[in-house]
């Protein structure tokens, strides 16, 4: 088959259908009202973030010059406009979702109003609301032709104002949403029924109070937003330490180029060209626009008000049979390996294992990797309380963890001020692999404890994405768990492993082995096949090997949330492939890779999707699953995704998210999980 890049779907367009998925979940009717509101605000928040990184990047790639039809399969310039007219569309269909659910939201007595619609006695609530919680926050920005501009921060909400003063001047300025206010005000009830105003809307009510200095005879308002270019630059001191350098980069990227403006669209376009012009936003940013609110990332946070019935009903959280709380977890795994599955399952085990090794005097070492920590961890006190008892603690964190740099910095802070020692990766590679290896001295000497997880090491995150963590006492996979850390700390020391796959040397290759033994299974006549669980797929090499796979006959089954630049069933290049996506209550952030190998089957959980970061640009960690019950688990957990058909969408060319349909029998992936656990803890 020869290259071509109409064999792909391009990364950005793909990653806009996914968002597109959880779009879907907002117009769900099924989905609870409130939660419908949330799924607004993570459309929102993906938003952001995509504009943040993947449209600064093509921005980057059009403003060097280049054509970007190598690097992206299309030109750069026509990418560009191909995204911002998709997400003005996607941005449209949003407001008719959320004038939907607040309609219905009034049917169940629960009111969001506006300036327009305030009684007396919210007057009163509001205006002694305003004096005492907002007013000492507000930042106002008087605008002249005289003053330069001050840089508007990264995805802050602004009020545009427009006042016609009486001597006939206009006057414009600015009043930055407070973010250190709940976006939702709610006010007190009345006859049974919520009230609900949002911070915009409060402020325009209190524009009087706000500008009373001036003598205007009308004044308006309208939101505006604009979102700059996350990605992070390094300067070359060498006199800084990478720290530093991070730490400088978040700072940095506070005032990086603009390069999405959105606007509500019934600003007038004097002040839109005025605004426009002080900001210095062109034509290749995507200027789009919106409705009267931006930043509808803040409804992921919208207020209960103690409507459980318009909630998703929460899940207690299930332990695993055989493994207890309440006895040593080194014990018990010394026996047999166990396999967590967040949030069906409690992430408790894991902090469990971290403060008993914490504790325990026969602990002597404890090696982990940290991605994204908790606001509180306790993961982080646990390894302060290790390093407090003695324990030599070594913590990989990695600092550049998209948008979360500054906390991950203050945490190395801390734990380095504990006597943690603290390393900060590889130069030139993320450490996104999600590892521990506890040492503990034993009758026989020194054994090994440890996990390996798919998931971020964070209690938050944990209750939401689906993840799998494997807790073992394996020494031979141990033992190559703990050569990751050697490598850590003698980078230039390439290791060799019998068991685990690593990223960045040797993930490729291995993955290449297993799915041509499938190939050469498939030739003789044997049981061949490959089932593949990602967050998203986006290498060309490893696209182009599953077609190859396909093409020779391996019936392959494939569950990816995210990006999907494979397309699959095209007669002569992937009729073999089938392509699904869930999105659903939780975050479906298991990887999970398992291949027929002529029924004696082969599974891995991996940190690693197959995107070309994450198999050549970051240090990952695939695992080897060698228990028989644990093996069978996952199989079963993969079918159970595998034949979801109410949140399941079918991933093809046409990119339409056309939902799995089955009048007969509806199978529900998320809320067949958790009854699979269940029913398996009680049997």
């Amino acid at each position: 088959m020869t290259k071509d890049k109409n064999n792909y779907i391009n990364r950005e367009l793909s990653w806009l259908q996914f968002n597109e998925r959880v779009l879907q979940e907002a117009a769900d009717e099924s989905v609870p009202l409130i939660e419908r509101f949330r799924f607004l605000g993570i459309f929102s928040n993906n938003l952001d973030e995509f504009f943040k990184v993947r449209y600064a990047t093509v921005k980057r790639i059009y403003e060097a010059g280049k054509g970007g039809k190598s690097e992206l399969g299309i030109k750069a310039s026509d990418l560009l406009e191909i995204i911002t007219q998709v997400v003005i569309k996607q941005q449209s269909k949003s407001l008719d979702i959320l004038s939907n659910i607040q309609k219905k939201l009034e049917n169940e007595g629960i009111h969001i109003i506006d300036e327009t619609q305030v009684d007396e006695d919210q007057h009163i609530f509001i205006k002694n609301y305003y004096i005492q919680q907002i007013s000492p926050a507000l930042v106002t920005i008087i605008l002249n032709d005289s003053v330069k501009l001050p840089r508007l921060k990264d995805s802050a909400a602004y009020l545009a104002v427009k006042m016609e003063l009486l001597n006939g001047q206009k006057q414009f300025a600015l009043i930055e949403i407070p973010k250190s206010i709940d976006r939702f005000i709610v006010l007190p009830k009345k006859n049974g029924k919520c009230y609900v105003m949002i911070l915009d809307d409060l402020l325009r009510y209190c524009l009087n109070d706000i500008f009373n200095i001036f003598s205007y005879k009308s004044i308006t308002t309208n939101m505006i937003k604009i979102t700059r270019d996350g990605e992070l630059d390094f300067d070359s001191d060498l006199s800084k330490s990478f720290i530093e350098k991070i730490s400088d980069s978040v700072k940095d990227r506070e005032i990086g180029d603009p390069v999405r403006f959105v606007y509500d669209k019934t600003i007038d376009v004097e002040t839109l060209e005025y605004l426009m012009s002080k900001m210095g936003v062109d034509s290749k940013d995507s200027v789009i626009p919106g409705g009267r609110y931006h930043n509808r990332r803040d409804y992921m946070d919208f207020p209960s008000l103690g409507r459980t019935d318009l909630l998703y009903k929460k899940i207690n959280p299930l332990q695993i049979k055989g493994l207890s709380l309440e006895h040593s977890i080194f014990t018990t795994i010394a026996q047999k390996d166990y396999l967590l599955h967040t949030p069906y399952q409690t992430f408790s085990y894991v902090v469990k294992f971290l403060r008993e090794a914490a504790l325990d005097p026969q602990v002597k070492t404890i090696k982990i990797t940290i991605y994204r920590l908790a606001q509180i961890s306790h993961i982080a006190s646990s390894l302060i309380n290790a390093s407090k008892n003695g324990k030599k603690v070594t913590v990989v964190i990695e600092l550049r963890a998209r948008f979360d740099e500054q906390a991950n910095i203050d945490y190395a802070e801390q734990m380095q001020d504990e006597g943690v020692d603290v390393l900060f990766g590889v130069s030139g590679l993320k450490v996104h692999s999600k590892i521990c290896v506890v040492e503990r001295e034993e009758a026989k000497g020194i054994k090994r404890y440890g996990f390996i997880s798919t998931g971020n090491l964070n209690e938050s995150t944990a209750k939401i994405y689906t993840d799998f963590t494997l807790f073992t006492a394996n020494q031979k996979v141990l033992k190559d768990v703990n050569k990751v850390f050697s490598f850590f700390q003698t980078n230039y020391r390439i290791h060799r492993y019998k068991h685990i796959i690593t990223s960045p040397h040797y993930t490729k290759t291995k993955l290449f082995m297993l799915i041509d033994n499938e190939i050469e299974n498939v030739k003789k006549g044997k049981p061949a096949y490959i089932k593949l669980k990602l967050n998203s797929i986006s290498s060309y090499k490893m696209i182009d090997k599953l077609y190859e796979a396909s093409r020779a006959g391996v019936k392959i089954q494939m569950i990816v949330r995210g990006i999907c630049c494979l397309i699959p069933g095209i007669q002569g290049m992937s009729e073999n492939i089938e392509v699904i996506s869930i999105i659903d209550k939780f975050l479906e952030h298991t990887r999970l890779y398992v291949f027929c190998n002529d029924n004696d089957t082969k599974i891995y959980i991996s940190s690693a999707d197959w995107m070309t970061r994450n198999i050549e640009n970051r240090v990952e960690v695939s695992c080897p699953i060698y228990q028989d019950d644990i093996k069978q688990e996952l199989l079963d957990v993969f079918d159970i995704c595998w034949n979801d058909n109410v949140k399941a969408r079918i991933i093809d060319e046409k990119q339409s998210n056309e939902y799995i349909k089955n009048e007969n029998i509806k199978v529900r992936a998320q809320f067949a999980h958790y009854d699979y656990f269940k029913e398996k803890l009680n049997s």
